[in-house]
């Protein structure tokens, strides 16, 4: 089985290398547009870059599925959480599933409120470079009790629930 991630990022890679470990499958990464903002502002704009990251990695290529995953925020009353979705297609079907969420703290989203995206912020407030591409806001946020890759891993683990089991 071959299976394309629609992005570059080693940490989306890692989380779709981890997450189908038991299927036997090669992985490739496909530089692909994500089809919404660089820092999606709610669920649906997430959940549609995941969409379109699949099907563009699908496309892409010689693949039996595509895989997109997409970090954003969301608004949740008064606090605005960090939110992960995934989404897996073979080009007939479509699985998504969901990460953890984490309330962000006010000062981080206050900036992410006010225009910044999120990466260039926690870059920020933790003094490092391309911290998505390493634990991520997760990381940062819980101590590295839950990193993005484990956060990512578990929202594409649900989104294969229709290409391994019989149940959707």
């Amino acid at each position: 089985m071959r299976i394309a991630v629609g992005s570059e990022n080693p940490v989306k890679r890692e989380a779709t290398e981890r997450a189908t470990a038991a299927l036997n499958a090669t992985i490739a990464t496909e530089d692909v547009d994500s089809g919404v903002p660089e820092q999606p502002m709610t669920d649906e704009e997430t959940r549609t870059g995941a969409r379109t990251r699949a099907e563009r990695a699908l496309a892409a290529g010689d693949y039996d599925l595509g895989v997109g995953l997409e970090g954003g925020v969301a608004s949740a009353g008064d606090d605005l959480l960090l939110t992960m979705w995934a989404a897996v297609t073979d080009g007939d079907t479509m699985g998504l599933g969901g990460g953890p969420r984490f309330v962000l703290p006010d000062p981080i989203a206050a900036r992410v409120q006010a225009g910044e995206e999120l990466g260039p912020v926690m870059d920020d407030v933790v003094g490092a470079e391309n911290v998505a591409r390493s634990e991520g806001a997760a990381g940062v946020l819980t101590g590295d009790l839950v990193d993005r890759e484990s956060a990512l891993r578990h929202a594409l683990a649900g989104a294969l629930g229709p290409f391994v089991t019989d149940y959707y």
